[in-house]
């Protein structure tokens, strides 16, 4: 039981860390765009190849 006096003021200070650490997070803007890094992720930079009838197309 001794051990009590330790484990529970730890349990809380870790708590509390974990929630600063979360409002943190939310003042910072963590949580502003959350589709952005998922449209960024799957999106296309660069331009689609033209076909081999576009560039005969081109040339003429």
């Amino acid at each position: 039981m001794e051990v009590m006096v330790i484990l529970v003021p730890l349990a809380l200070c870790l708590g509390l860390a974990g929630l600063l650490a979360f409002l943190w997070s939310l003042k910072s803007g963590q949580y502003e765009d959350l589709d952005g890094a998922a449209w960024r992720a799957i999106a296309d930079d660069d331009p689609p190849e033209p076909t081999p009838s576009e560039k005969a197309a081109g040339r003429a």
